[in-house]
């Protein structure tokens, strides 16, 4: 997750962020240290794992968007089977899904058919443009078009500012919108999507390649980097159970390893967000203040996540305002 998502004000609306809360928690930009890449580095710091049969995958650094990194911060890739490719998640920049276009190419010259906008954050759907050419079918979450019209601009004009608009990109909206269940058959192999309610954010997709068993779970999992809560904390416990159910034992997360075990990495996040939520609840039980709240609540867990100091208060800060109308 680019670190300026925001959730827009809905105003009225018990657990509503105001604008003034969404802003202070969301525009921290480049807060977190980066991994030191230069630009001129960039192309040869990244190398695509083969994480299952046609199934390829770059790690992203565990930093914040920066102008060095321009945004190559999510677990990107895409996958070929007999009839084409479909990426699973395009890149957080014109330039970084420029990239992904450029390592397709040395795999296979099979046609991109299929864009996975996996959810709204920046990180996981700027990279989209690189595709747009070649048409393929942009699949999304059914809520997906509803915050690209949100906040789809304000991303494109921060990313603009961090790395210049011939690096940033358009906002690319889905061609086929998800709103339960579906399926894509690539010839050889079948992707089926799931539609998520509220959890990280209000728009999660995840998908399970039929050949290698492998689940994508997206930003519904994060490994190593500490999760960033911009939909519901009830809803997220609530979607980790499906996920568990899902008959998958490995999965491909939106961020750290690009291949892992699914039930310890479930079992890891699910102590974190329960962590989170039962932090809160006390806070709110005891009439203690939010911004006292975001000092004390989840600091057990802070030596088990990466960029925890740039995280969780904000994550408190969200939770604090769903949970205060309990």
């Amino acid at each position: 997750m680019t670190a300026f998502a925001v959730r827009p004000k809905r105003s009225g609306s018990p657990g509503g962020l105001s604008r003034r809360h969404a802003l202070l928690g969301g525009l921290c930009l480049c807060c977190a240290a980066t991994a030191g890449l230069s630009a001129r580095a960039y192309a040869e710091a990244f190398t695509m794992e083969e994480v299952g049969p046609g199934i390829f995958i770059r790690k992203g650094l565990i930093a914040d968007a920066s102008p060095e990194n321009v945004d190559a911060i999510a677990n990107i890739g895409f996958i070929v089977g007999r009839d084409g490719v479909l990426v699973t998640e395009s890149g957080g920049s014109l330039a970084d899904g420029q990239w992904l276009r450029g390592q397709i190419a040395k795999h296979t010259d099979k046609p991109v058919t299929h864009v996975v906008l996996s959810h709204v954050h920046p990180d996981h759907v700027f990279g989209a443009g690189a595709f747009a050419a070649e048409k393929p079918v942009f699949i999304g979450h059914a809520k997906l078009r509803e915050a690209l019209d949100a906040r789809g601009e304000f991303y494109r004009q921060r990313l603009i500012d961090l790395f210049g608009a011939e690096r940033t990109g358009p906002v690319v909206y889905p061609t086929m919108s998800v709103a339960d269940t579906a399926e894509v058959n690539l010839g050889d192999r079948t992707l089926s999507f799931t539609a998520h309610g509220p959890a990280h954010t209000t728009s999660d997709l995840s998908m399970r390649d039929s050949r290698s068993g492998l689940l994508f779970p997206a930003d519904l999992l994060f490994v190593e980097r500490i999760p960033s809560l911009d939909g519901s904390l009830k809803g997220w416990l609530k979607e980790l159970e499906r996920v568990k159910a899902s008959g998958a034992t490995q999965a491909v997360p939106g961020h750290g390893p690009v291949r892992v075990d699914l039930a310890p990495a479930v079992a890891d996040l699910t102590t974190y967000l329960t962590a989170l939520r039962d932090g809160t609840k006390a806070a709110i039980a005891q009439d203690i203040p939010i911004d006292k709240a975001v000092e004390t609540v989840g600091q057990d867990q802070s030596g088990k996540w990466q960029l925890f100091e740039h995280y969780n208060r904000r994550n408190v800060t969200v939770a604090y305002q769903e949970l205060e109308w309990d």
